[in-house]
């Protein structure tokens, strides 16, 4: 009995962990998607790619400080984009979908 209670107890920590990792990877991946929303959302919008970043930051920013290091990576690749195909895709809900199947 006293064996059952200590696997049970070890299973449960090793899920409590796995769930921490998921809420984590979760948090992570949808900061990393408002990102890319903001930055399609500027680029839509019409502001020159060297000034994203001080457009993005200017906006709602939901995400924290350390994160803003991202802006110029992701806004160089979605500039390549064609407007008419940022027009029907929301890039933020396919990056999201992205992170979390890694």
């Amino acid at each position: 009995m006293k064996y059952v209670a200590l696997a049970l107890a070890g299973a449960l920590t090793l899920s409590a962990g796995s769930v921490a990792a998921d809420t984590a990877k979760e948090e992570d991946c949808g900061h990393q998607a408002a990102i890319v929303s903001a930055i399609q959302k500027a680029r839509m919008d019409r502001v020159k790619e060297r000034k994203v970043q001080e457009a993005v930051l200017a906006g709602e920013v939901t995400w924290p400080e350390r994160y803003n290091a991202a802006i110029p990576l992701f806004t160089g690749e979605i500039y390549k984009l064609k407007k008419r195909d940022l027009r029907k895709t929301d890039l933020g809900a396919q990056w999201k979908a992205a992170c979390l199947a890694n």
